[in-house]
Formats: structure tokens, C-alpha cells, sequence
């Protein structure tokens, strides 16, 4: 029998040739796969919302419901904590670890204070007999708005958790990656507010 040599076989594949992709590339398309999952959740729940917004089972609509005061409040601290997470982004990369600290401790307070904005007008509706089983509409509401919310809660643990890397590791290569991943997932929930904005109070409450 005739012995087979490496170069009878032809080039080896490319994957074998290269080996695995590196971490950073893994990292970043596993991040955009589960962004885009999150972004067709809520396109569903949207869509839930506009087919049920009419259906109030004559209970209270958006007029009688919403107070845009207080949703303007909420809408500017979620955009003013995006941008301030953006100008953390940049000091992390400029390694500046002082002002990385302070600018997350404002994206955290405004995160806080929009969430505790939400919450009050949940616990208000809910005491005016508005919960999300008196109708549909406010079923598809409390389901949407409190989806969004729940994503708030979890970047803001999410938060908390890679300031004490920092802290702890300083702004290696690795840390850096995860704090460029809570970055997009937190102007995703801003892009995601303005819609729920839009499209729940401001049209709702015309």
C-alpha cells in the first residue's frame, strides 16, 4: 500500500487551518443575536398593544390613566442615563477610571429614578382599580411597560456587578468587552422607550 502524505490530501480546511474564532468575535455575535431576540420579543408585544389598546372593556383608557408630566420626568432620566453610560463607555477606553465611577453612578441614580417613576404609576392604577386584568388594553400595557422595565431592573444589576469588576480587576481587555455589551443593551432600552413613549402615552393619551 501506498502511504498517504499531508500534501496528497490538499489544504487542510480553513476552521482546522485557523482553529476556534476568538473570544471577542464570539462575544460580540452572541451579544447581537441575543439584542435582535430581545428587539422581535418586543415588536411582538407592540404589535399585542396595537391590536388591544381600544379594547378597554369600558373601564379607563389612556386619557384618564396617564399622566405625561410624570412621563416626560421618566423619558428624560432614561435618556439622560444613556448618554451619561456612553460618556462612561469612552472614559473606560481612555482609562480614565475616576470618571468612569461618577459617570456610572448617574447612569445608576437616573436608571433608579425612572424605575421608581414606573413603579409609582403601576401602584397608582392598580389603586384605582386599574390592574392588568380589568381589561385587555391594560393587560397588553402592564405587559409591555413592565417588560421594559424588568429589562431596566437587570441592567441595573448588570450595572452594579461590572463597576466591582472594575473595581476589583481594573479595565482589562475582557472587562472592557462586557462594559461595551452593557452599553448597547442600555441604549437598546432607550430606543425601545421611545417607542413605548410614542406609541402608548403620547398616542395614547391624546
Amino acid at each position: 500500500m501506498t502511504a498517504v502524505t499531508t500534501a496528497d490530501r490538499g489544504p487542510a480546511p480553513l476552521a482546522a487551518a485557523e482553529g476556534p474564532a476568538p473570544t471577542r468575535t464570539v462575544v460580540a455575535y452572541g451579544f447581537w443575536i441575543f439584542l435582535l431576540s430581545d428587539i422581535i420579543m418586543f415588536s411582538g408585544l407592540f404589535a399585542a398593544y396595537s391590536v388591544l389598546w381600544r379594547n378597554t372593556a369600558g373601564g379607563p383608557d389612556g386619557r384618564e390613566l396617564f399622566d405625561l408630566r410624570n412621563v416626560f420626568i421618566e423619558t428624560a432620566c432614561l435618556l439622560l442615563s444613556s448618554y451619561t453610560c456612553g460618556l462612561a463607555a469612552l472614559s473606560a477606553e481612555h482609562r480614565q477610571i475616576g470618571r468612569f465611577f461618577v459617570l456610572e453612578a448617574i447612569t445608576f441614580l437616573l436608571g433608579a429614578a425612572f424605575l421608581l417613576i414606573e413603579i409609582s404609576e403601576f401602584a397608582g392604577m392598580v389603586a384605582k382599580g386599574a390592574g392588568p386584568s380589568r381589561s385587555a388594553f391594560l393587560s397588553a400595557f402592564f405587559t409591555l411597560v413592565g417588560t421594559h422595565g424588568a429589562h431596566v431592573t437587570s441592567g441595573l444589576l448588570w450595572l452594579i456587578y461590572l463597576v466591582a469588576q472594575v473595581a476589583a480587576k481594573g479595565l482589562r481587555p475582557p472587562v472592557l468587552r462586557r462594559l461595551l455589551c452593557f452599553s448597547l443593551f442600555w441604549h437598546a432600552l432607550d430606543i425601545i422607550w421611545v417607542g413605548v413613549f410614542t406609541l402608548v402615552y403620547l398616542m395614547g393619551a391624546r
